[in-house]
């Protein structure tokens, strides 16, 4: 039906959207506005407005967001047109006529409805009759009670190609055929699509049976173990996930969706007392149903079974979900022990198993990194190159810009980490008096000597890395207590890292004071000129240069981080400006902080110089001001 935009603006516009609201959800006001607690996920404090005037709710909680209309269809579960039509009676409103074409599919869905349901109430006839006896042992075999099979509405179809046409032969064939039903072969007669199978219904969100999956009971030559419908005007598999009428306000009173692969799994868990879980019809998750997980809760979990079968369906959900990330939705991911699934852990473990499994899921990013790193050996350069590329592939599938950065960001972290160990520092046998004291040059062989050509050829443009290299030239002993944030600069400022190498080896060889070796043959760069750190002046309180050095350091290595930062905000200014010009404006304060940091620092040691009666060059200039110079 072809609704004009103008008459569904005059509906909205004659109908209170918070006395729709009212009758399902507690409001209270506030100001001109309505708040509560959000009704499509659980919280303690309201973070759920309804604003009368501008005609919409939102969440910021969830970020659950529409109009009356969409608060009938997504809070209540009504289509679209039936929404249109309870709200329009309300208003006082007709409904234009649909075309007479729109009219009879409408007709046709709602009787395709009425055959679903009288096929359902005929299979469970008959798994109550003598001829579902098998069916009926195979339910008990698995431990399902009269309660469970009665909700989940099991049933049981004959082996027999003509049993239900000849059952529902009220209907017409046609009809039948294009409800799923039947299976129509050229020009040969409609035969049974169900035959010698335990049924189960499928039901949209409003409880209306869409579609059947039937499971074999006795095996047979290519015949599927499990068989669902085929896509019909009313089912969709790739818009459907099996038991969303249960789940959904099950969702909302734990805050959680569970996604198993069969609806077998499904039943098995809701025995259990686990209501929240879901599942796709047989094939991997969809987008669009990956949007419906999200409507229910904002990280779904993902609960695959343990065998081969089970991670691969664990990585293309993961797949089908990077594109589609956005801020505060994901997918979490819980593994079960291999060759069990749901229904085995249970009957072997009982229920407490399988929630302390689902009380610790995995964020997306662990498995994708763990799976990426185990697929294939990684015993070549070549390897772990390749390692490399697969991750940043997927990267390259997020849209969104600050997700994507951030997913590189972390990947990469642990890539490095992987292919480049860190190099554990080894602590030295601490300096004591008299203990002789190793010249350059003797203690150490070509290794170390290639190491000094190295920093020696390096151009370090940052001054304030130059002081900090400098200060520990200066004061070697503080390089062991300083090692780990060295190394983590090292990959942060890569030009430094021969500089690092080199302080970590030779700082048992190294002497305090300016006239250390390091020095002398041009090993590092010298200190910037008109510096006044106290740890590179001469009769500083060791104490002092010491706490100004570790300060150095640890301001040095945030720097870089918040430039990266920066970028990413920057990037994002396209999707979210105002969210991104604020986590700017907050990135730029740290760093002038920082500067202003190191400022003081260089400001204090010349006043000090002033009161004891020196007049240094430059003696109040910061890193910040000779850079800008």
């Amino acid at each position: 039906m072809a609704l004009s935009p103008q008459w569904l603006d005059e509906l909205r516009s004659r109908v209170t959207l918070s006395s729709v609201i009212m009758r399902t959800t507690k409001l209270q006001r506030a100001g001109r506005e309505w708040k509560a607690c959000c009704p499509f996920h659980n919280e303690k404090t309201p973070s759920f407005t309804v604003n009368d005037q501008k005609g919409f709710y939102h969440c910021f909680g969830c970020q659950a967001h529409g109009d009356v209309i969409s608060w009938m269809t997504d809070q209540r579960g009504l289509s679209f047109m039936d929404a249109v039509k309870e709200l329009a009676a309300e208003a006082g409103m007709e409904v234009p006529q649909p075309d007479p074409r729109e009219r009879q599919r409408a007709e046709e869905r709602a009787g395709l409805h009425d055959v679903m349901q009288a096929a359902q109430d005929w299979f469970v006839q008959n798994l109550n009759s003598p001829q579902g006896e098998q069916a009926r042992d195979y339910l008990k075999r698995r431990g399902f009670n009269q309660r469970t099979i009665e909700r989940f509405g099991f049933g049981f179809a004959p082996d027999d190609r003509g049993a239900l046409k000849t059952a529902l032969s009220r209907f017409e064939l046609p009809m039948l055929v294009e409800a799923g039903l039947l299976i129509a072969v050229d020009d040969k007669q409609p035969y049974d699509r169900f035959r010698g199978r335990l049924m189960l219904p499928i039901q949209d969100a409003r409880e209306r049976v869409i579609a059947f999956g039937g499971r074999i009971l006795e095996d047979r030559d290519g015949a599927p173990k499990y068989l669902n419908s085929p896509d019909t005007p009313l089912f969709d598999k790739g818009r459907t996930l099996y038991n969303i009428h249960r789940a959904g306000p099950a969702s909302r009173k734990s805050d959680r969706v569970v996604v198993v692969e069969g609806y077998m799994d499904v039943i098995a868990l809701a025995a259990a007392g686990f209501e929240d879980a879901v599942a796709p019809m047989g094939t991997a998750l969809t987008e669009n149903q990956i949007e419906l997980l999200w409507r229910m809760v904002d990280k779904p979990v993902l609960c695959f079974d343990g065998d081969a079968a089970g991670k691969r369906a664990a990585m293309k959900a993961i797949a089908r979900t990077l594109p589609q990330l956005r801020p505060g939705h994901s997918m979490q991911i819980v593994q079960l022990p291999a060759g069990v699934d749901p229904d085995d852990l249970i009957r072997q473990q009982g229920a407490g198993a399988m929630d302390k499994l689902l009380a610790s899921p995995k964020p997306m990013l662990d498995l994708l990194w763990e799976h990426e790193r185990d697929a294939l050996p990684l015993s070549s350069p070549e390897d772990k190159a390749g390692l490399k590329q697969r991750l940043l592939d997927h990267v390259d599938t997020i849209e969104h810009p600050d997700i994507r950065a951030l997913y590189r960001r972390e990947l990469m972290d642990r890539y490095s980490g992987f292919a480049f160990p860190k190099r554990e520092f080894q602590p030295r046998a601490k300096w004591q008096p008299g203990r002789p004291t190793k010249r350059f040059g003797e203690a150490h062989s070509a290794q170390l000597t290639d190491s000094l050509r190295r920093s020696a050829s390096v151009n370090l443009r940052d001054k304030l890395v130059q002081a900090v290299l400098a200060g520990l030239a200066r004061h070697p002993d503080q390089v062991e207590n300083h090692a780990e944030k060295l190394l983590r600069l090292a990959r942060l400022v890569p030009e430094s890292a021969p500089a690092v190498d080199y302080l970590l080896d030779a700082s048992e060889t190294l002497e305090d004071g300016e006239n250390s070796p390091i020095f002398a043959q041009g090993i590092l760069p010298p200190p910037p000129d008109n510096t006044r750190f106290s740890f590179l002046m001469e009769g500083s309180d060791p104490d002092d240069a010491r706490e100004d050095l570790a300060e150095a350091i640890a301001l040095l290595v945030e720097r870089p981080e918040l430039e990266a930062a920066i970028a990413a905000a920057t990037a994002r200014f396209d999707s979210d400006p105002e969210g991104a010009f604020a986590e700017q404006q907050r990135l730029r304060k740290r760093k002038l902080e920082i500067e202003s940091r190191l400022g003081q620092m260089a400001r204090k040691r010349a006043a000090s110089a002033v009161a004891e009666g020196h007049s240094p060059d430059g003696a109040g200039s910061t890193i910040g001001e000779q850079e800008a110079d």
